[in-house]
């Protein structure tokens, strides 16, 4: 199978994708690819060190504050249709994936006009802009929540899951003293998504100071880019400071509880984990749509939600001490976790291509 993806911005995004490639490479070895990214987000960086070839474009995202801005916002999306054009006509694909971010719609646009089959994932249970607009161009859409299949046409709408959660489920645990973890001792998670938060990690350095009497242990990934502010903050034994996790997913497979963002990767990591969560969803989205996502948790009694807004140290740490002092709760949560999860999404989405490829 040859096969073209896009998907940018965002781990949210991008992993996702790259799980799509393993399992087309797993099924087919012999399949090539080529990604489209932006040239000057995340995925520029990751996906060349997959050793998958990459194609960078000029693009952004809609300006819904300043509409003059989107003048340049059209005039890149009409070149980057052109640049696709020319890309996909190089590569001839059998199909043609997007797995969210505003760059698959030049991607997913110029490959119909081009006469290709196309796929498109959405990951959130609200969709975003992008996959709206690619909903009439898409030869079939996978959904991650249920829900969301009702804001697609409903014929070629297809409930798949996360294609993330094979990975988590098929990954090998990591080993707790790796990180200089206790084995004995329960563990809690805090990262909030792939780049980290400004705004929860200011939060976040009052609160650690609270968990020195705890007899559980913490292990807190403040993203790269603020892991400098936190070099000479004391903490006690309990708690790890660390600035990024190649292999999270192993982690999580090992810990008690995670305090995260609501992003549809986190959620689809943490439920194929089985994992109880506090969440703590952005309100800087569109949409407002990591909270929609975590409420899906919230209402199956997976999750406990703390907005930003309401956030505060000691209402964190008095609610992760309910979650574990309540031991019947607890396995109530890991339980509702685990059945949110879809176990073999990338074989799903897998078929569906095959299918779309094959004309069936």
């Amino acid at each position: 199978m040859r096969v073209i993806v896009s998907a940018g911005g965002t781990g949210g995004h991008i992993y996702p994708a790259l799980a799509i490639i393993r399992k087309i490479k797993e099924q087919e070895p012999d399949s090539e690819f080529l990604y489209i990214g932006t040239n000057d987000r995340m995925e520029k960086d990751i996906v060349p060190r997959e050793g998958i070839p990459f194609v960078g474009i000029e693009i952004e995202g809609l300006d819904r504050h300043n509409i003059f801005n989107n003048v340049k916002v059209l005039r890149n999306f009409f070149r980057a249709i052109k640049l696709c054009k020319k890309e996909i006509r190089k590569f001839n694909p059998d199909i043609v994936v997007g797995v969210g971010g505003y760059v698959t719609s030049p991607v997913i646009y110029a490959a119909k006009k081009c006469g290709c089959k196309t796929f498109i994932h959405e990951q959130n249970s609200i969709p975003g802009v992008s996959n709206k607009f690619l909903s009439r161009y898409a030869d079939k859409i996978g959904v991650s929540f249920k829900k969301s299949a009702s804001n697609f046409p409903e014929k070629k709408t297809v409930y798949t899951g996360n294609p993330r959660s094979e990975e988590v489920i098929n990954c090998k645990a990591a080993m707790k003293s790796d990180y200089g973890l206790t084995k004995t001792k329960k563990l809690v998670v805090i990262v909030m998504g792939s780049l980290g938060s400004k705004t929860m990690n200011e939060k976040l350095g009052q609160t650690l100071k609270l968990f020195s009497n705890k007899d559980y242990e913490v292990l807190f990934i403040t993203g790269k880019n603020y892991f400098d502010s936190y070099k000479n903050i004391k903490v006690s034994s309990n708690v790890k400071v660390v600035p990024f996790l190649n292999d999270l997913i192993s982690l999580m497979k090992v810990a008690d509880l995670i305090v995260s963002r609501a992003g549809a990767s986190s959620l689809v990591e943490i439920t194929a984990a089985k994992l109880p969560s506090i969440l703590i969803p952005s309100p800087y989205v569109t949409n407002n749509h990591q909270y929609m996502n975590a409420k899906v948790l919230e209402d199956n009694n997976a999750c406990v939600i703390i907005e930003e807004k309401d956030f505060d140290s000691s209402k964190l740490v008095d609610t992760i001490d309910e979650i574990f002092s309540d031991n019947k709760r607890y396995l109530e949560m890991k339980k509702a976790s685990g059945e949110l999860a879809v176990n073999d999404s990338a074989t799903k989405i897998y078929n569906e291509l095959k299918n779309l490829v094959d004309g069936d």
